[in-house]
């Protein structure tokens, strides 16, 4: 990436990556810094707790289901991505219904049923699909946004606890803006 900065003669870069792509950022923050391309980090605002929620925040996957572990549950309703899986898929008596965009690698243990959907969810589809499978637990990562906030707000109706992974920090040093007007405001100077 340094090399294609400066080959390109880059004036400057917005990191608009998802929130959760952290080797990405990492990559670009390291980029910047050996070329002294200025780097700007857009990160769509995180969700946030409200009245009704029952949320735990946690600061990883790892630790999310160390917590799953410690809980009276036996259905979870994963929203992690597919990478994440295999941190989960060895909880005894827990049944995972996980959701994601792509396939996630085989083998799929016996205890996971997969659900390849795209959103935008709706909170009536999102009550639905609690509903049916029974679910006793969400565990999701803070990746904000209205595409797939709609579980949360199912998951506030019907009081089911929500494990959130809390986003991996910027890199050290970076500005991080929430609005696209704001980033495209500093890239033209």
């Amino acid at each position: 990436l340094a090399g294609w900065l400066a080959a390109e003669r880059i004036d400057a870069v917005v990191d608009a990556t998802h929130p959760f792509a952290a080797r990405m950022s990492a990559s670009a923050a390291e980029a910047s810094a050996r070329t002294g391309v200025p780097l700007l980090v857009l990160r769509r605002p995180g969700w946030r707790e409200g009245p009704g929620d029952a949320w735990q925040r946690v600061p990883s996957l790892e630790e999310a289901a160390a917590r799953l572990a410690g809980m009276p549950v036996e259905r979870v309703f994963l929203t992690t991505g597919r990478r994440s899986l295999p941190v989960f898929t060895g909880l005894s008596g827990v049944w995972l219904l996980a959701r994601s965009v792509d396939p996630p690698g085989a083998p799929v243990p016996a205890n996971v049923h997969v659900l390849l959907d795209r959103g935008p969810y709706t909170v009536e589809g999102e009550r639905a699909l609690i509903r049916e499978h029974r679910l006793d637990v969400l565990v999701t990562k803070d990746s904000g946004g209205e595409m797939t906030a709609a579980k949360l707000a199912a998951a506030r109706e019907l009081a089911l606890p929500v494990i959130m992974v809390d986003r991996p920090p910027p890199p050290p040093g970076v500005r991080v803006v929430d609005a696209v007007a704001v980033a495209a405001a500093w890239a033209q100077g």
